[in-house]
């Protein structure tokens, strides 16, 4: 008897899962963390683990593996991949090597940022504790210091430092883990930054030059960094309900009107009055989502932390 794989999700935008779609043999191909996924102009997926012994394992969309590097990583939590004028770069940020480092997609660096020496604030690289980056519209870097001191930290491309932003707090313009970050191009005229403030269960917009503009409340979601495909933002919930909620995560999809249509995994989003209500898990499919990555097809691919050391799923689009 075949067991039909589960659907989860809302509305128009559903999802089968299949759990075992990126599982590897462990003995040669461990995992440990498995925090980010990106995907690159041919199709193939990154993933990005902190586990020493193959850091980067690149997939293809059918789950096979195609190639492993990477061993001195220890650390390794966020993973970008931007686009120099037809050639493709990584980002990782370290939060134990209190770096960023930018390579190839073959794993070659060529640039290492450190602590940024030029704020105040930073007086030593243990304060450092990076964990995401988004590079602007000309070139420029942001770092969001989600487990640091909280601020976002802007450079140009070639790592020169030009302001920051941020710090903990509860006012608008600041941050409680300051975890994710993405460059929001939906409005070509005005693009902007998509920031997360994990604690504060929020995305926060802000302009590339780090001004303030509006707050999303996702009430009860302990949002991850925020992934844009097409007309949607859709991003990792880790834990809902409390950040001590162990094993409570989900999936969150934003339409273009940032008003969530779907939570693979979570409770049906419902509006009352213009407002989200809270949410939570309801569906034990995910532990932990760190990080999502979506392919030409819609399909979703799902990394874990703190998760068993398992490998991504995929949620195949119905």
């Amino acid at each position: 008897m075949v067991i039909e794989a589960p659907v989860i999700g809302h509305s128009t935008y559903q999802y089968r899962v299949f759990p075992d779609w990126g599982k590897l043999d462990p003995v040669t191909h461990p995992v440990n963390d498995c925090h980010e996924m990106v995907i690159d102009a041919s199709g193939r997926l990154f993933l990005l683990t902190n586990e020493v012994r193959n850091n980067i394992l690149i997939y293809d969309r059918s789950g096979r593996l195609l190639d492993s590097w990477g061993t001195t990583y220890p650390g390794a939590h966020g993973l970008t991949l931007s686009n120099e004028n037809g050639e493709e770069f990584l980002f990782i940020t370290d939060i134990e090597r209190h770096q960023v480092i930018k390579m190839t997609l073959q794993g070659k660096v060529v640039m290492v940022l450190d602590y940024p020496r030029e704020i105040s604030h930073y007086t030593s690289p243990e304060q450092f504790l990076p964990t995401q980056t988004a590079i602007g519209p000309t070139g420029d870097l942001y770092v969001t210091d989600g487990y640091g001191l909280q601020y976002v930290i802007q450079y140009t491309s070639r790592g020169e430092y030009i302001r920051h932003w941020g710090g903990r707090g509860d006012a608008n313009e600041q941050f409680d883990c300051v975890h994710g970050i993405a460059l929001d191009t939906r409005k070509p005229d005005q693009p902007t930054l998509l920031i997360t403030s994990r604690n504060h269960n929020t995305l926060k917009r802000f302009t590339l030059d780090g001004s303030y503009l509006s707050t999303i409340s996702l009430p009860g979601s302990f949002v991850c960094r925020p992934v844009i495909h097409g007309p949607l933002v859709y991003a990792a919930v880790f834990r809902s309900i409390t950040n001590r909620n162990f094993g409570s995560g989900y999936i969150t999809i934003l339409d273009e009107n940032d008003r969530v249509v779907s939570t693979p995994g979570g409770t049906e989003p419902v509006y009352r009055a213009g407002l989200l209500q809270p949410q939570s898990q309801q569906n034990p499919v995910f532990i932990h989502p760190h990080d999502v990555c979506i392919d030409a097809d819609e399909n979703v691919y799902v990394c874990q932390w703190n998760a068993n050391k398992v490998y991504p799923m995929q949620l195949k689009r119905v």
